[in-house]
Protein backbone atom coordinates (compact mmCIF):
# COMPACT_ATOMS: atom_id res chain seq x y z
CA UNK A 1 0.00 0.00 0.00
CA UNK A 2 2.87 2.41 0.75
CA UNK A 3 4.22 2.08 -2.80
CA UNK A 4 0.77 2.61 -4.31
CA UNK A 5 0.21 5.62 -2.06
CA UNK A 6 3.29 7.22 -3.61
CA UNK A 7 1.95 6.54 -7.11
CA UNK A 8 -1.48 7.99 -6.25
CA UNK A 9 0.07 11.13 -4.77
CA UNK A 10 2.31 11.60 -7.79
CA UNK A 11 -0.48 11.14 -10.32
CA UNK A 12 -3.32 12.84 -8.42
CA UNK A 13 -2.60 16.43 -9.49
CA UNK A 14 -2.10 15.78 -13.21
CA UNK A 15 -5.23 13.60 -13.33
CA UNK A 16 -7.47 16.10 -11.51
CA UNK A 17 -6.15 19.00 -13.56
CA UNK A 18 -6.69 17.13 -16.85
CA UNK A 19 -10.21 16.04 -15.85
CA UNK A 20 -11.15 19.54 -14.66
CA UNK A 21 -10.04 21.03 -17.96
CA UNK A 22 -11.93 18.32 -19.84
CA UNK A 23 -15.18 18.38 -17.82
CA UNK A 24 -15.26 22.00 -16.65
CA UNK A 25 -16.25 20.92 -13.11
CA UNK A 26 -13.89 20.69 -10.14
CA UNK A 27 -16.09 18.37 -8.09
CA UNK A 28 -16.68 16.02 -11.00
CA UNK A 29 -12.92 15.89 -11.64
CA UNK A 30 -11.94 15.27 -8.01
CA UNK A 31 -14.64 12.65 -7.41
CA UNK A 32 -13.81 10.83 -10.64
CA UNK A 33 -10.11 10.63 -9.84
CA UNK A 34 -10.92 9.49 -6.30
CA UNK A 35 -13.05 6.67 -7.75
CA UNK A 36 -10.30 5.79 -10.22
CA UNK A 37 -7.77 5.52 -7.37
CA UNK A 38 -10.13 3.24 -5.46
CA UNK A 39 -10.49 1.02 -8.52
CA UNK A 40 -6.73 1.05 -9.08
CA UNK A 41 -6.18 -0.10 -5.51
CA UNK A 42 -8.22 -3.20 -6.23
CA UNK A 43 -6.89 -3.89 -9.71
CA UNK A 44 -3.21 -3.04 -9.28
CA UNK A 45 -2.75 -5.11 -6.16
CA UNK A 46 -3.89 -8.13 -8.16
CA UNK A 47 -2.41 -7.34 -11.58
CA UNK A 48 0.47 -4.97 -10.81
CA UNK A 49 0.96 -1.27 -11.53
CA UNK A 50 0.64 -0.50 -15.28
CA UNK A 51 3.52 0.97 -17.24
CA UNK A 52 1.78 4.36 -17.36
CA UNK A 53 -0.28 4.67 -14.16
CA UNK A 54 -1.16 8.29 -14.86
CA UNK A 55 -2.75 7.47 -18.19
CA UNK A 56 -4.61 4.53 -16.61
CA UNK A 57 -6.04 6.73 -13.84
CA UNK A 58 -6.98 9.54 -16.21
CA UNK A 59 -8.74 7.17 -18.62
CA UNK A 60 -10.72 5.45 -15.87
CA UNK A 61 -11.54 8.79 -14.23
CA UNK A 62 -12.72 10.22 -17.53
CA UNK A 63 -15.07 7.29 -18.02
CA UNK A 64 -16.41 7.69 -14.47
CA UNK A 65 -16.91 11.42 -15.04
CA UNK A 66 -18.75 10.80 -18.30
CA UNK A 67 -21.00 8.25 -16.56
CA UNK A 68 -21.81 10.84 -13.91
CA UNK A 69 -22.56 13.51 -16.48
CA UNK A 70 -24.91 11.10 -18.24
CA UNK A 71 -26.71 10.21 -14.99
CA UNK A 72 -27.09 13.77 -13.74
CA UNK A 73 -28.02 15.45 -16.99
CA UNK A 74 -31.68 16.20 -17.59
CA UNK A 75 -31.14 17.61 -21.05
CA UNK A 76 -33.13 16.27 -24.01
CA UNK A 77 -31.31 13.59 -25.96
CA UNK A 78 -30.13 15.68 -28.89
CA UNK A 79 -28.88 18.52 -26.70
CA UNK A 80 -27.13 16.05 -24.38
CA UNK A 81 -25.48 14.40 -27.36
CA UNK A 82 -24.13 17.76 -28.41
CA UNK A 83 -22.67 18.29 -24.94
CA UNK A 84 -20.96 14.90 -25.08
CA UNK A 85 -19.58 15.66 -28.48
CA UNK A 86 -18.16 18.96 -27.28
CA UNK A 87 -16.59 17.35 -24.21
CA UNK A 88 -15.22 14.38 -26.10
CA UNK A 89 -13.56 16.56 -28.74
CA UNK A 90 -12.29 19.26 -26.40
CA UNK A 91 -8.85 17.64 -25.94
CA UNK A 92 -8.15 17.69 -29.65
CA UNK A 93 -8.71 21.43 -30.09
CA UNK A 94 -5.50 23.41 -30.60
CA UNK A 95 -4.09 24.99 -27.42
CA UNK A 96 -3.06 28.56 -28.13
CA UNK A 97 -2.66 29.76 -24.56
CA UNK A 98 0.92 30.12 -23.25
CA UNK A 99 0.19 27.99 -20.15
CA UNK A 100 0.78 24.44 -21.39
CA UNK A 101 1.01 22.48 -18.15
CA UNK A 102 -2.38 21.30 -16.85
CA UNK A 103 -1.38 21.72 -13.21
CA UNK A 104 -0.13 25.25 -13.75
CA UNK A 105 -3.39 25.95 -15.56
CA UNK A 106 -5.31 24.81 -12.52
CA UNK A 107 -3.17 26.90 -10.17
CA UNK A 108 -3.82 30.03 -12.20
CA UNK A 109 -7.51 29.13 -12.38
CA UNK A 110 -7.79 28.67 -8.60
CA UNK A 111 -6.18 32.10 -8.18
CA UNK A 112 -9.38 33.75 -9.43
CA UNK A 113 -9.82 37.11 -7.61
CA UNK A 114 -13.36 36.14 -6.57
CA UNK A 115 -11.81 33.70 -4.06
CA UNK A 116 -10.02 34.92 -0.95
CA UNK A 117 -6.31 34.14 -0.67
CA UNK A 118 -6.57 31.37 1.94
CA UNK A 119 -9.30 29.61 -0.02
CA UNK A 120 -7.25 29.84 -3.20
CA UNK A 121 -4.29 28.17 -1.53
CA UNK A 122 -6.29 25.49 0.29
CA UNK A 123 -8.24 24.57 -2.86
CA UNK A 124 -5.12 24.39 -5.00
CA UNK A 125 -3.21 22.23 -2.53
CA UNK A 126 -6.13 19.83 -2.35
CA UNK A 127 -6.79 19.61 -6.08
CA UNK A 128 -3.28 19.77 -7.46
CA UNK A 129 -1.16 18.13 -4.78
CA UNK A 130 -3.66 15.73 -3.35
CA UNK A 131 -2.74 16.87 0.15
CA UNK A 132 -5.23 15.82 2.78
CA UNK A 133 -7.18 18.38 4.78
CA UNK A 134 -5.03 17.78 7.92
CA UNK A 135 -1.84 18.22 5.86
CA UNK A 136 -3.12 21.49 4.41
CA UNK A 137 -4.22 22.64 7.87
CA UNK A 138 -0.71 22.09 9.25
CA UNK A 139 0.85 23.91 6.30
CA UNK A 140 -1.47 26.92 6.68
CA UNK A 141 -1.52 26.92 10.51
CA UNK A 142 -5.30 26.49 10.64
CA UNK A 143 -7.71 23.91 12.02
CA UNK A 144 -8.89 20.93 9.98
CA UNK A 145 -12.48 22.13 10.11
CA UNK A 146 -11.57 25.62 8.91
CA UNK A 147 -9.66 24.22 5.92
CA UNK A 148 -12.46 21.80 5.04
CA UNK A 149 -14.97 24.65 5.08
CA UNK A 150 -12.74 26.86 2.95
CA UNK A 151 -12.35 24.19 0.29
CA UNK A 152 -16.09 23.48 0.21
CA UNK A 153 -16.97 27.18 0.01
CA UNK A 154 -14.45 27.76 -2.77
CA UNK A 155 -15.88 24.92 -4.86
CA UNK A 156 -19.42 26.14 -4.28
CA UNK A 157 -18.49 29.69 -5.23
CA UNK A 158 -16.85 28.55 -8.45
CA UNK A 159 -19.95 26.51 -9.31
CA UNK A 160 -22.61 29.07 -8.32
CA UNK A 161 -20.81 32.05 -9.82
CA UNK A 162 -20.09 30.03 -12.95
CA UNK A 163 -16.41 30.93 -12.75
CA UNK A 164 -14.81 29.46 -15.88
CA UNK A 165 -12.08 26.86 -15.38
CA UNK A 166 -9.62 28.55 -17.64
CA UNK A 167 -6.45 30.56 -17.38
CA UNK A 168 -6.77 34.35 -17.59
CA UNK A 169 -5.41 36.13 -20.66
CA UNK A 170 -1.62 36.59 -20.70
CA UNK A 171 -1.79 40.22 -19.57
CA UNK A 172 -3.48 39.13 -16.32
CA UNK A 173 -1.10 36.31 -15.43
CA UNK A 174 1.09 38.60 -13.33
CA UNK A 175 -1.55 39.40 -10.73
CA UNK A 176 -2.14 35.71 -10.06
CA UNK A 177 1.51 34.69 -10.00
CA UNK A 178 2.07 35.23 -6.23
CA UNK A 179 -0.63 32.64 -5.52
CA UNK A 180 0.98 30.14 -7.88
CA UNK A 181 4.40 30.74 -6.32
CA UNK A 182 3.00 30.09 -2.86
CA UNK A 183 1.26 26.90 -3.95
CA UNK A 184 4.35 25.48 -5.63
CA UNK A 185 6.47 26.16 -2.56
CA UNK A 186 3.84 24.60 -0.30
CA UNK A 187 3.91 21.46 -2.45
CA UNK A 188 7.70 21.27 -2.25
CA UNK A 189 7.77 22.02 1.48
CA UNK A 190 5.33 19.23 2.34
CA UNK A 191 7.63 16.88 0.45
CA UNK A 192 10.89 18.15 1.93
CA UNK A 193 9.66 18.53 5.52
CA UNK A 194 6.80 16.05 5.68
CA UNK A 195 4.49 17.08 8.51
CA UNK A 196 3.08 13.61 9.13
CA UNK A 197 3.39 9.94 8.32
CA UNK A 198 6.17 7.38 8.35
CA UNK A 199 8.62 9.18 6.03
CA UNK A 200 10.59 12.35 6.61
CA UNK A 201 10.68 13.08 2.88
CA UNK A 202 8.05 12.56 0.19
CA UNK A 203 10.05 12.39 -3.00
CA UNK A 204 7.08 12.71 -5.34
CA UNK A 205 6.12 16.10 -3.86
CA UNK A 206 9.73 17.35 -3.94
CA UNK A 207 10.02 16.35 -7.59
CA UNK A 208 6.67 17.97 -8.39
CA UNK A 209 7.63 21.23 -6.68
CA UNK A 210 10.93 21.42 -8.57
CA UNK A 211 9.22 20.60 -11.88
CA UNK A 212 6.48 23.19 -11.45
CA UNK A 213 8.99 25.87 -10.45
CA UNK A 214 10.94 25.21 -13.64
CA UNK A 215 7.75 25.23 -15.72
CA UNK A 216 6.82 28.60 -14.26
CA UNK A 217 10.24 30.04 -15.12
CA UNK A 218 9.87 28.73 -18.66
CA UNK A 219 6.42 30.34 -18.89
CA UNK A 220 7.54 33.66 -17.37
CA UNK A 221 11.32 33.92 -17.96
CA UNK A 222 11.41 37.57 -16.97
CA UNK A 223 9.65 37.09 -13.63
CA UNK A 224 12.27 37.51 -10.90
CA UNK A 225 10.09 36.05 -8.17
CA UNK A 226 9.65 32.86 -10.22
CA UNK A 227 13.43 32.58 -10.45
CA UNK A 228 13.73 33.17 -6.70
CA UNK A 229 11.36 30.28 -6.06
CA UNK A 230 13.24 28.02 -8.48
CA UNK A 231 16.50 28.91 -6.74
CA UNK A 232 15.01 28.16 -3.33
CA UNK A 233 13.63 24.72 -4.17
CA UNK A 234 16.69 23.64 -6.15
CA UNK A 235 19.12 24.69 -3.41
CA UNK A 236 17.11 22.89 -0.76
CA UNK A 237 16.62 19.87 -2.99
CA UNK A 238 20.35 19.56 -3.58
CA UNK A 239 20.59 18.22 0.00
CA UNK A 240 17.62 15.85 -0.18
CA UNK A 241 19.50 12.55 -0.38
CA UNK A 242 21.70 13.43 2.62
CA UNK A 243 18.83 14.40 4.93
CA UNK A 244 18.07 10.82 5.98
CA UNK A 245 20.22 7.74 6.51
CA UNK A 246 19.62 4.29 5.02
CA UNK A 247 17.09 3.54 7.75
CA UNK A 248 15.14 6.75 7.10
CA UNK A 249 16.41 8.56 10.21
CA UNK A 250 16.81 12.33 9.93
CA UNK A 251 20.32 13.76 9.63
CA UNK A 252 20.58 17.43 10.72
CA UNK A 253 22.32 19.93 8.46
CA UNK A 254 25.46 20.14 10.59
CA UNK A 255 25.97 16.35 10.33
CA UNK A 256 25.28 15.91 6.60
CA UNK A 257 27.95 14.74 4.16
CA UNK A 258 28.42 17.81 1.99
CA UNK A 259 30.40 15.85 -0.58
CA UNK A 260 27.12 14.08 -1.44
CA UNK A 261 25.15 17.24 -2.12
CA UNK A 262 23.95 17.58 -5.72
CA UNK A 263 26.36 20.12 -7.18
CA UNK A 264 24.41 20.33 -10.42
CA UNK A 265 21.29 21.45 -8.59
CA UNK A 266 23.31 23.92 -6.54
CA UNK A 267 24.76 25.41 -9.74
CA UNK A 268 21.32 25.69 -11.35
CA UNK A 269 19.91 27.16 -8.15
CA UNK A 270 22.62 29.82 -8.09
CA UNK A 271 21.88 30.65 -11.75
CA UNK A 272 18.23 31.22 -10.88
CA UNK A 273 19.30 33.28 -7.85
CA UNK A 274 21.28 35.60 -10.11
CA UNK A 275 18.25 35.95 -12.37
CA UNK A 276 16.14 36.75 -9.28
CA UNK A 277 18.19 39.79 -8.27
CA UNK A 278 15.77 42.59 -7.42
CA UNK A 279 12.81 40.27 -6.74
CA UNK A 280 10.35 41.75 -4.27
CA UNK A 281 8.81 38.58 -2.86
CA UNK A 282 9.71 36.58 0.22
CA UNK A 283 11.29 33.71 -1.70
CA UNK A 284 14.41 35.78 -2.45
CA UNK A 285 15.71 36.12 1.14
CA UNK A 286 14.86 32.45 1.74
CA UNK A 287 16.84 31.52 -1.38
CA UNK A 288 19.77 33.62 -0.14
CA UNK A 289 19.75 31.67 3.14
CA UNK A 290 19.62 28.37 1.25
CA UNK A 291 22.50 29.49 -1.00
CA UNK A 292 24.67 30.43 1.97
CA UNK A 293 24.18 26.97 3.43
CA UNK A 294 24.70 25.25 0.07
CA UNK A 295 27.98 27.06 -0.65
CA UNK A 296 29.52 27.01 2.84
CA UNK A 297 32.59 24.71 2.78
CA UNK A 298 31.65 23.37 6.21
CA UNK A 299 29.17 23.94 9.03
CA UNK A 300 31.85 25.80 10.98
CA UNK A 301 32.39 28.22 8.08
CA UNK A 302 28.71 29.11 7.62
CA UNK A 303 28.16 32.86 7.16
CA UNK A 304 25.71 33.35 10.01
CA UNK A 305 25.98 37.14 9.89
CA UNK A 306 24.64 37.30 6.33
CA UNK A 307 22.04 34.63 7.12
CA UNK A 308 20.74 36.80 9.98
CA UNK A 309 20.52 39.79 7.63
CA UNK A 310 18.46 37.71 5.21
CA UNK A 311 16.21 36.58 8.07
CA UNK A 312 15.77 40.21 9.13
CA UNK A 313 14.57 41.06 5.66
CA UNK A 314 12.28 38.02 5.55
CA UNK A 315 10.67 38.86 8.90
CA UNK A 316 10.22 42.50 7.88
CA UNK A 317 8.55 41.44 4.62
CA UNK A 318 6.27 38.71 5.97
CA UNK A 319 5.78 39.32 9.70
CA UNK A 320 6.01 35.53 9.95
CA UNK A 321 6.45 34.21 13.51
CA UNK A 322 7.87 30.97 12.07
CA UNK A 323 10.56 32.95 10.24
CA UNK A 324 11.26 34.92 13.42
CA UNK A 325 11.63 31.71 15.42
CA UNK A 326 14.05 30.27 12.88
CA UNK A 327 15.93 33.56 12.89
CA UNK A 328 16.50 33.06 16.63
CA UNK A 329 18.48 29.90 15.90
CA UNK A 330 20.66 31.79 13.42
CA UNK A 331 21.16 34.55 16.01
CA UNK A 332 22.32 31.85 18.44
CA UNK A 333 25.08 30.80 16.06
CA UNK A 334 26.06 34.40 15.32
CA UNK A 335 25.89 35.98 18.78
CA UNK A 336 25.86 33.06 21.21
CA UNK A 337 23.11 30.72 22.35
CA UNK A 338 21.95 32.99 25.17
CA UNK A 339 21.26 35.67 22.57
CA UNK A 340 19.41 33.12 20.46
CA UNK A 341 17.21 32.15 23.41
CA UNK A 342 16.43 35.82 24.05
CA UNK A 343 15.45 36.28 20.40
CA UNK A 344 13.22 33.22 20.66
CA UNK A 345 11.57 34.55 23.83
CA UNK A 346 10.59 37.65 21.88
CA UNK A 347 8.38 35.64 19.50
CA UNK A 348 7.51 32.48 21.44
CA UNK A 349 4.16 33.76 22.73
CA UNK A 350 2.83 34.74 19.29
CA UNK A 351 -0.59 33.03 19.09
CA UNK A 352 0.03 32.17 15.44
CA UNK A 353 2.62 29.64 16.59
CA UNK A 354 0.12 27.77 18.75
CA UNK A 355 -0.75 25.32 15.95
CA UNK A 356 2.89 24.65 15.08
CA UNK A 357 5.65 22.65 16.67
CA UNK A 358 8.18 25.38 15.97
CA UNK A 359 9.27 26.89 19.28
CA UNK A 360 9.89 23.78 21.41
CA UNK A 361 12.49 22.04 19.18
CA UNK A 362 14.35 25.32 18.53
CA UNK A 363 14.44 26.13 22.25
CA UNK A 364 15.56 22.59 23.06
CA UNK A 365 18.34 22.79 20.46
CA UNK A 366 19.60 26.14 21.73
CA UNK A 367 19.57 24.88 25.33
CA UNK A 368 21.41 21.70 24.34
CA UNK A 369 24.09 23.65 22.50
CA UNK A 370 24.40 25.98 25.50
CA UNK A 371 25.07 22.97 27.74
CA UNK A 372 21.82 23.35 29.70
CA UNK A 373 20.91 19.70 29.33
CA UNK A 374 18.24 19.37 32.04
CA UNK A 375 16.24 22.24 30.53
CA UNK A 376 16.82 20.90 27.05
CA UNK A 377 15.35 17.52 28.05
CA UNK A 378 12.15 19.20 29.22
CA UNK A 379 11.73 21.04 25.93
CA UNK A 380 12.56 17.98 23.84
CA UNK A 381 9.69 16.23 25.62
CA UNK A 382 7.40 19.15 24.75
CA UNK A 383 8.58 18.94 21.12
CA UNK A 384 7.91 15.20 21.10
CA UNK A 385 4.31 15.76 22.17
CA UNK A 386 3.75 17.96 19.12
CA UNK A 387 5.70 15.94 16.58
CA UNK A 388 3.76 14.89 13.49
CA UNK A 389 6.04 12.47 11.64
CA UNK A 390 7.71 9.38 13.04
CA UNK A 391 11.21 10.29 11.73
CA UNK A 392 10.96 13.70 13.43
CA UNK A 393 9.88 12.03 16.67
CA UNK A 394 12.74 9.53 16.43
CA UNK A 395 15.23 12.38 15.97
CA UNK A 396 13.87 14.19 19.02
CA UNK A 397 14.12 10.99 21.09
CA UNK A 398 17.74 10.67 20.00
CA UNK A 399 18.49 14.20 21.16
CA UNK A 400 16.66 13.57 24.42
CA UNK A 401 18.81 10.51 25.08
CA UNK A 402 21.98 12.47 24.31
CA UNK A 403 21.02 15.15 26.82
CA UNK A 404 20.23 12.53 29.46
CA UNK A 405 23.74 11.12 29.23
CA UNK A 406 25.57 14.45 29.00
Amino acid sequence: MTALDGVFRREWGPAVAALARWSGDLSVAEDAVQEACAQALRVWQAEGVPANPGAWLTTVARNRALDRLRRESARPGKELAAVYEQVNTSDTAPELHPVRDDELRMMFTCAHPALDRSSQLALTLRLISGLTVPEIARALLQSDSAIGQRITRAKNKIRKANIPLRVPPPELLGERTPHVLGCIYSVFTEGYWSTGGPSAIRDELCDEGVRLARELCALMPGNRDAHALAALVLLHDSRRRTRVDEGGALIPLDEQDRSQWDRGRIARGLEHLRSAEGALGSHLPQAVIAALHATAPSWQHTDWATICVAYDRLVAMTDSPVAAANRALAVGFRDGFAAGLAALDAVADDPRLARTNTVAPIRADLLRRAGRFDEAQRWYRVALDGSGSEPAAAFLRRRLAECATS
